[in-house]
């Protein structure tokens, strides 16, 4: 990346120092983001436009922030660190990126380099809103839109997506839009399932210029070839929204009541510092207009697990090869945000049971404080049996059900919609899930073709994946670990193992940084591990384990520009040795990018991660071959990593949850009742003998 270093004057703002107390992992608050913009506003004559993209906290060094948080566990004495923010912004209308960092404490601009040609920033609601407006508005556009002859009154959508990549013309600041159109039978319904009607006009808006610099019309056959305009044969329409659907009668409610409240406790440290507390787990939440839900500083019953973690990256190839679909791949994170695209969640309709939500303060596009309200939700939930064993002889069962905190938050991209969450048990385990939901993207068609299913008339959902890229900054039971994996490999056949049914568990410490792979047939787990820290019952170094499921990787080759975009999507895991400042496995701008600045290469600089200060960049998704009963809206796909301790403690750390009991639980029985079966024991007489008895 190209950089222009920008060097102006510096204008002092006496007097707001003063005003930020916060803890140096609270997220900005509004006066902070005020002030920041401030600052960075000065810096040009008073008619001079910003456009901001983020105006978030910068966090600290690491090395400055790891005394600071030991020294606030233990009561000692905090070192002083200054808060500042990072901000990124054009000048508007033009196609000057730069980004800064404004140092709060001093109340002075510390950096501010306008980035290289071909470094693009994230998309904001203001700007996709704009770029729908002129490609609406466009003459040539309502052209080609005439030539379908649709219903007078018919309403016209536009989907502009990140223009994305193919290295023919594709250095300028463009949106790709798709055009749809709402059930012209019902004109007034805005909830109309616009994807059920997809166009074969595709505008291209350049948004620095803000007009149409071309049109792109669709192929619909089995070929690249398109074809002018015709009247629209007008399908169907396919709703998804309740009140067009004969419901089920026969479901009976299925109530969450906690009669005592919730067992977690929420402190809130200064305007937008969150500690949360449960069941032996202590963490901070963050939120930013990139990643969303961020934790930091996970502890197990006081002890360290992990420093930071938060969803990296995320990247959606399509599979149709045909211009313009060929250029379809979005970084949902990197090109527009978690954090930015965040719902306001609904009590009783996202979470069940005693909810407590968190709202966020983000930047509109002026720089102007932006609240959120309930982006994230925080509640327990049954996990069914946690453990349980039933002596057969007896009929005793101890049984202990288990329960998880859920930290929660949902976005809308567009079409699609992803519920993702941190889940924690009392095992001392720690799950991420993805569920992918929302409607599948569409676009017109004629013909069946093998990269894509047709799901309603006239109507293409193309194949395509989803690949996250979850980031751990581990800190097991300290700062300096390592990373191994472990396989299950068969003994030969010898004397020792004459029947060929021994195996051994082999293990395969890991020098350098780079990427690997799962071997499902060996079983190969990747483990993070304190070679320092020993447990006291067999020696061994204490760990965590990464349970990942296998899945696809990239499909498009190695020379494509999705796979050298999405530097991530190559590996089940990848690690690197820490740096301040790497945090998204596709790159800081992952808009219009070409790659070379991800995970991907950090990890190729092949450096020492054994026993130091290392992270692990954690893969996983799905490959969505599209299907019927994806539309009008998908069923959950549920995907899941999780994170459980090996080693790390003496014993199984959930035996100290009470027992399930009727009296708890109030289930209500509606089947039969079954006694416990017979068995037979032998007891030891007192000279020694041995004889049987049945129990019936």
């Amino acid at each position: 990346m190209s950089t222009e270093q920008v060097s102006l004057p510096f204008r002092p703002t006496v007097g707001l120092a003063n005003r930020f107390s916060s803890h140096p992992l609270s997220p900005l608050t509004a006066s902070e983001i005020t002030n920041a913009v401030q600052l960075i506003q000065r810096r040009y004559p008073r008619n001079t436009s910003l456009q901001y993209k983020a105006v978030t906290l910068q966090e600290p060094k690491k090395a400055v922030l790891v005394p600071y948080l030991e020294a606030e566990h233990n009561g000692g004495r905090r070192p002083s660190i200054e808060r500042r923010a990072f901000i990124c912004y054009y000048i508007r209308n033009t196609d000057k990126f730069h980004e800064a960092v404004v140092n709060l404490t001093q109340q002075r601009v510390e950096s501010n380099v306008r980035l290289g040609q071909g470094v693009h920033g994230p998309a904001d609601a203001e700007e996709i809103l704009l770029a729908e407006k002129i490609a609406l508005e466009d003459e040539g556009v309502q052209d080609e839109i005439a030539k379908l002859k649709l219903p007078e009154g018919t309403a016209v959508i536009s989907d502009p997506w990140i223009y994305g990549s193919d290295g023919v013309n594709d250095e300028e600041r463009m949106y790709q839009c798709f055009l749809y159109m709402r059930d012209p039978k019902d004109p007034s319904n805005l909830d109309s399932n616009h994807y059920a009607f997809p166009l074969t006009i595709s505008p291209v808006v350049d948004i620095v210029k803000a007009k149409v610099i071309r049109i792109d019309l669709l192929p619909t056959g089995s070929d690249h070839s398109t074809k002018e305009p015709q009247p629209f044969q007008i399908p169907p329409p396919n709703e998804y929204s309740p009140e067009h659907q004969k419901l089920r009668t026969d479901l009976k409610p299925l109530n969450v009541i906690q009669p005592e409240g919730a067992s977690f406790k929420v402190t809130e440290v200064g305007e937008t510092g969150r500690i949360l507390e449960w069941q032996k787990w202590f963490f901070r939440i963050g939120f930013n207009q990139r990643e969303g839900m961020v934790l930091y500083d996970v502890r197990y019953d006081s002890r360290n697990v992990f420093y930071r973690m938060a969803l990296s990256d995320m990247v959606i190839p399509y599979a149709d090869p045909r211009h313009p679909f060929h250029k379809k791949a979005a970084f949902d994170l990197g090109d527009a945000g978690a954090g930015v695209m965040a719902n306001n969640l609904k009590l009783g309709c996202d979470c069940l049971g005693s909810i407590h939500y968190l709202s966020a303060v983000l930047n509109t596009e002026k720089g102007e404080p932006w609240p959120m309200d309930n982006v994230v939700c925080i509640h327990e939930q049954d996990a069914g049996i946690g453990w349980k064993h039933t002596n057969y002889r007896t009929g005793t069962a101890a049984v202990v059900r288990s329960r998880e905190l859920v930290v929660q938050s949902i976005i809308t991209v567009a079409n699609y919609e992803y519920v993702m969450a941190f889940r924690f048990n009392q095992a001392g385990e720690i799950k991420y899930e993805v569920r992918a939901t929302g409607i599948v993207s569409t676009q017109p068609t004629d013909v069946e073709v093998p990269w894509g299913t047709i799901v309603h008339p006239g109507v293409l959902a193309v194949h395509h994946q989803h690949i996250f890229s979850l980031r751990i900054d581990p800190a097991i039971d300290g700062h300096n670990n390592r990373l191994i994996y472990d396989e299950a490999r068969p003994m030969p056949r010898s004397d020792f193992n004459p029947h060929g049914v021994g195996y051994s568990v082999v293990q395969t410490l890991i020098e350098k940084s780079g990427g690997f792979d799962i071997d499902v047939d060996h079983n190969r787990t990747f483990k993070i591990q304190n070679i320092t820290v020993r447990n006291p019952i067999n020696g061994k170094p204490v760990s965590y384990k990464i349970q990942a499921p296998p899945f696809q990787k990239m499909v498009a080759d190695a020379d494509s520009f999705h796979h050298k975009r999405a530097e991530f999507a190559d590996h089940n895991i990848y690690v690197t040795k820490y740096r301040d400042g790497e945090l998204y496995a596709g790159g800081k701008y992952t808009n219009q990018s070409r790659g070379g600045d991800g995970v991907r290469a950090w990890a190729n600089r092949r450096e020492n991660v054994l026993d130091t200060d290392l992270v692990v960049y954690v893969q996983f998704g799905l490959q969505h071959v599209t299907r019927v009963e994806n539309f009008p809206v998908m069923p959950c796909e549920i995907i899941e990593v999780a994170f459980k301790p090996v080693n790390f403690f003496d014993k199984n750390p959930a035996l100290d949850v009470p027992p399930s009991s009727q009296k708890i639980n109030q289930s209500t029985l509606l089947s039969p009742e079954h006694n416990h079966q017979p068995s037979v024991e032998a007891k030891v007489g007192e000279k020694g003998e041995v004889c049987c008895s049945s129990k019936l």
